[in-house]
């Protein structure tokens, strides 16, 4: 095929430009975006998936030309899902690594002793699926990228799990909480009891157990002696796997179970307990049948998916990832907004603007935390065996909660071999 002179240079010219424009990025200076995230203890499936959706993230904003000019770089320590571990990873982000953006890895627990450090030195500071880390601090620098929100974030968390109870004839009575002494499962927990109280419901059954704790029959006979209507968990992935395990080996079976259950929204966890989850009605964040789920947040699930079995991270990566990904988007429209990373600019811009994100708008409230709070109840039904692929069928995870986005009915009161 002939190609004239003129066509020809142009299209030379626009290459040169291409190649000059990839080379100025090579050669600028890095826009660093640093943070601790769980890639080994009890939180690791979730913070190595969250952590593979930050790096298409950094992949897909240095494919379009960096922030401002400059290529993004993602500086990040394993926190080792140890909440000691933090303070001294943040001081050496802030004080020795210089990061230009601070942002949190995942979990409440990893968030919360992070936010001291932050604070010292007036960082803005982005988090990861906190639940209300700043009702403690009230630091104006704080976003949170969580759907847990609004004026109450602490109850947010529990709201879909007690509205959902009290359609049920007859409502139940009494409600058995429990979580590990620890910052999520306190915040949790306080939110439990507001809406037990709102619906006019007993707590029988209140109590923490050590976050070390290994054995978790002795808690399950303890809560089921008490015979509770309800049965509302606040624990982390490994607490879950054993609280579960410890109920159907004793056969506790209160009329509604589960709640605040962290890992079960995770895909190996899901696999591993298979048919244990019927029956489990439990918070959830994202999934793809939800009626809020836009395109590109399913177009991102694709992407993420055809790497994760390579990087060894959550297959289907339907809970953590796309809030990942969300808050790089966050970051990448403020510095942009602000014109650069100076922090008052920062925080100014993210207070007042509205992100487009996978997840859908994220608009801040005065305390940080999502204006509007997004989080659903669902309930597992019908799996059988332990096979992946059951777990893309929204018949397995059905939508309880909002009423608006519900999928199908509950099966009511729990059965575990439903």
């Amino acid at each position: 095929m002939r190609i004239e002179r003129r066509t020809f240079n142009k299209l030379a010219l626009a290459g040169a430009a291409t190649g000059f424009a990839g080379s100025a990025l090579a050669q600028a200076k890095p826009l660093t975006i640093g943070f601790g995230m769980a890639l080994t203890g009890g939180l690791a499936p979730n913070g190595k998936a969250a952590l593979l959706a930050m790096q298409i993230a950094e992949e897909d904003i240095n494919a379009r030309g960096g922030v401002l000019g400059r290529p993004v770089k993602l500086v990040y320590y394993d926190d080792q899902s140890n909440p000691s571990t933090v303070p001294g990873l943040y001081t050496k982000l802030l004080d020795v690594d210089k990061v230009d953006i601070v942002v949190s890895g995942y979990a409440t627990n990893m968030v919360a002793p992070a936010m001291p450090i932050v604070m010292q030195k007036d960082r803005t500071f982005f988090s990861l699926l906190g639940l209300a880390v700043n009702s403690e601090f009230h630091y104006p620098r704080y976003f949170s990228i969580t759907p847990t929100g609004g004026p109450k974030p602490k109850e947010s968390f529990a709201e879909g799990f007690f509205a959902v109870a009290a359609e049920q004839n007859p409502k139940p009575q009494t409600v058995a909480v429990v979580g590990a002494d620890a910052e999520f499962p306190r915040n949790a927990m306080e939110g439990v009891r507001a809406q037990a109280k709102q619906y006019g419901m007993k707590i029988v059954y209140d109590k923490t157990y050590p976050p070390t704790t290994a054995d978790y029959t002795p808690i399950v006979r303890a809560v089921a002696a008490t015979n509770p209507d309800i049965f509302f968990a606040c624990s982390y992935p490994p607490d879950s796997v054993g609280i579960i395990r410890a109920s159907s080996e004793i056969g506790f079976k209160p009329k509604l179970y589960g709640g605040g259950m962290v890992g079960l929204q995770a895909t190996a966890i899901k696999t591993q307990l298979g048919p244990l989850l019927n029956g489990i009605v439990v918070y959830d964040f994202w999934l793809p049948w939800a009626g809020f789920a836009s395109d590109e947040g399913r177009d991102f699930v694709k992407k993420y998916q055809t790497r994760s079995a390579a990087a060894g991270v959550d297959l289907l990566g339907y809970y953590l990832p796309p809030f990942g990904y969300a808050l790089m988007q966050v970051v990448e429209q403020a510095v942009k907004g602000a014109g650069g990373t100076d922090d008052t600019k920062l925080a100014d811009f993210a207070r007042k603007n509205t992100f487009k994100t996978v997840v859908g708008d994220i608009k801040f409230n005065a305390e940080g935390e999502w204006e509007t709070a997004q989080v659903m109840a669902v309930q597992f039904q019908g799996v059988s065996g332990n096979g992946v692929d059951q777990f893309k069928d929204p018949k397995t995870e059905v939508i309880l909660w909002p009423t608006k986005y519900r999928t199908g009915n509950i099966i009511y009161p729990y059965d575990p071999k439903k």
